[in-house]
């Protein structure tokens, strides 16, 4: 072969002069020996277009091969490749149907989808069997979303002069084997996908190929009524069932609720401080389905006053639109799922992940839009649920895992081709309608950096928050990392010295003389990361052998906690209030009986019945929402505060006593018989044992 088994320094092109190091390092690799396939693995925004078409501008000037093939996941990547191709002198047919039969006479090749390949493989067969055929396989991990796609690859481009496998992202563990990738079996009786090159999100970060991301994660409580009736209210981001993590998950991405309207908010603030920086910076929200991409646009034309440009799978205009906004200064554009692989625009800069897909091949194909750099400095900063699966991929963004082979069993991670299709409903409607979103308030909860957590949890809209959203636009990572150190430092350290000012105000002493602003010492004045999450993790083991020892789900003790010591949430509390609720929790395992009362302090807590919903209560009551409670019998939720709103309300004229002495689970006798109920808010406690 000409020139194909000579060193890339002695292959002429004039291509050459325009790669990056990588790309260069690439292309030498791939005519150092003549290799039929060749696998590449890239990160997204590193330049895998421009190096294969190099590639391919170079087998065609060889004589290698006389057509070219391009295979991409959407429709709109074909359009997309083919406007490349043209700057590298190849013309590509990006409107070629099945029924054509043979492609132009004016094209050197054609874009087709994988499913148009699947469609049809006996005629694209034929198609590269006629003549010396360079296959390009852009994404090429979408060749085994299913058994049958990849048995129709393999049929049709097996004839092929030459294949370029092309992939940004890391490859799932499943049993669909990529065609014409090679695996290599290890010791475990696995098999591992080999790839001839590999050039990852941390090499690319270093060359300044890539914009470093700042994910801001963002908690709150959550409110949501189950199938069943029952009403549920949980932090995000806090210890809960699989079950309640997705629901959970969903009220915040509720478009009536108040979470995601902060955050967009948020988002906007972010994008107006990165375009100081980066003029035609634009935003772009990943939705979940058409309904709730529309109300995303809604939410956000009121916050920015522009309006968004908003493009659906099942427009027909859907890749002119995203060509148009690549082009113009628009801010904001909402799109469903199944297109974030399929947008190009390297002037994203701002992403709010508002899908509930958990995959780690969607997510690294998301933030994938916001990493392409055009110059050195830029930076993307993206929004996302503080869910833990969400923050743990954040974390591992430069993990870069192989294909492996499974002998048997279902995806672990999930089908992607589920993530990626078409919503034309909301979730909670495809799987059954299993629970009714009712609010949703946001806290700012952390930002993420290079696999290190940074920031004081605040509220939404405070000073906190804000030092995070007016970061620079333009920043080298390592200035990332410096600044967001010391913008989390002068936050705990005016934090430690607001509380302990509040506590010497309390107290209704000075601080003592020399402690300093806050009356602590400078040691003590600031409480490490570190130390802080020891505090959280021994506040969660405690909650979870509580919930082991009464039953009562983990957010609803961590509410009871709030409510009997006061703070926020766990993610927003400071070191002295979750010590605070570590000595209650443990004042609560410890009590072995529950002390005698005054008559005063019978009187039966007020049980709302199942014959309407409970109404708002006040302090101590249903909490703010309505907290769920044990149900045996007629009542099912209890209050014991100051007052319980409308709906079915009775006074039992019960008494509340232990049972057998065992202070954990405590019955309301008399009346409609006997109830198992849950202490909400530590009242109910504070009557018996206080005789309030």
């Amino acid at each position: 072969m000409s020139g194909a088994g000579q060193p890339a320094a002695y292959v002429r092109n004039e291509n050459l002069d325009l790669l990056r190091g990588w790309q260069k390092s690439a292309y030498a690799e791939y005519f150092l020996v003549a290799r039929r396939d060749f696998l590449l693995v890239a990160t997204p925004g590193a330049g895998k277009t421009a190096w294969a078409l190099t590639v391919a501008a170079r087998l065609l000037a060889l004589r290698e091969v006389a057509a070219v093939t391009v295979v991409t996941p959407t429709e709109h990547l074909k359009y997309q490749w083919a406007r490349a191709a043209a700057g590298f002198g190849i013309a590509i047919d990006p409107s070629y149907r099945n029924a054509q039969g043979r492609a132009g006479a004016d094209f050197q090749g054609v874009a087709v989808t994988y499913a148009q390949v699947a469609a049809h493989p006996a005629l694209h067969r034929q198609r590269t069997e006629n003549r010396r055929t360079l296959v390009i396989f852009d994404e090429v991990h979408h060749a085994g979303d299913a058994l049958s796609w990849g048995d129709a690859i393999r049929e049709a481009f097996e004839p092929a002069r030459r294949r370029l496998a092309l992939t940004g992202t890391p490859f799932r563990t499943d049993a669909n084997p990529i065609p014409f990738v090679t695996y290599v079996p290890e010791a475990d009786g696995v098999q591992r996908s080999a790839s001839d090159f590999v050039y990852g999100y941390g090499p690319a970060l270093a060359d300044g190929v890539v914009r470093p991301v700042i994910f801001l994660a963002y908690s709150g409580e959550m409110h949501w009524r189950t199938r069943a009736g029952d009403e549920v209210i949980a932090t995000l981001g806090t210890p809960m069932t699989k079950d309640q993590v997705a629901q959970a998950w969903r009220t915040a991405l509720d478009p009536a609720g108040e979470w995601i309207q902060r955050v967009l908010e948020a988002a906007d603030r972010r994008l107006t401080e990165v375009r100081r920086a980066m003029p035609d910076a634009a935003g772009l929200v990943i939705a979940g389905d058409h309904e709730t991409a529309r109300a995303y646009a809604a939410v956000l034309r009121r916050v920015s006053g522009s309006r968004p440009v908003v493009v659906l799978s099942d427009d027909p205009a859907a890749s002119r639109k995203i060509s148009a906004f690549a082009g113009s200064g628009d801010r904001w554009m909402v799109a469903v799922r199944m297109v974030s692989e399929g947008v190009d625009v390297p002037r994203l800069a701002v992403g709010v992940y508002a899908t509930s897909v958990s995959t780690p091949l969607f997510f690294a194909q998301a933030i994938g839009r916001f990493v392409r750099a055009r110059r050195r400095g830029e930076t993307a900063s993206v929004f996302l649920p503080s869910v833990p699966v969400l923050l743990g991929f954040a974390a591992e963004l430069e993990t870069e895992r192989d294909h492996v082979l499974r002998i048997a069993g279902r995806d672990p991670e999930g089908e992607l081709a589920e993530a990626l299709r078409s919503r034309d409903t909301p979730d909670f409607e495809v799987e059954g309608r299993s629970f009714e979103a009712l609010a949703a308030s946001a806290t700012f909860d952390r930002v993420l950096y290079d696999g290190g957590e940074f920031a004081a949890p605040a509220g939404a809209g405070s000073l906190e928050e804000e030092d995070y959203l007016g970061l620079p636009g333009l920043l080298e990572p390592e200035q990332v990392a410096v600044l967001l150190r010391k913008r989390q430092s002068q936050q705990l350290t005016a934090r430690s010295a607001a509380t302990a000012a509040a506590r010497a105000g309390d107290r209704g002493a000075e601080p003592p003389a020399g402690a300093g602003v806050a009356g602590h010492s400078p040691a003590a004045a600031t409480v490490s990361r570190e130390g802080l999450a020891a505090l959280r993790k021994e506040l969660n083991g405690l909650v979870s052998a509580w919930s082991q020892r009464t039953g009562q789900p983990h957010g609803v003790i961590h509410a009871e906690l709030r409510n009997a010591c006061g703070g926020p949430a766990i993610p927003q509390a400071s070191a002295g209030q979750i010590r605070a609720r570590i000595a209650m929790i443990r004042q609560w395992a410890v009590a072995r009986r529950l002390s005698a009362s005054p008559p005063a302090a019978r009187a039966a807590p007020r049980l709302a019945g199942r014959g309407g919903r409970g109404g708002r209560a006040g302090r101590g009551g249903l909490g703010d929402r309505g907290r769920r409670a044990g149900r045996n019998g007629r009542g099912d939720r209890v209050g014991g505060g100051d007052c319980v709103g409308g709906g079915a309300e009775e006074r039992a004229g019960a008494e509340v006593a232990a049972v057998g002495g065992d202070p954990l689970h405590p019955r309301v006798e008399g009346g409609q018989g006997q109830h198992q109920v849950e202490l909400v808010g530590g009242d109910v406690r504070l009557q018996l044992g206080e005789g309030r």
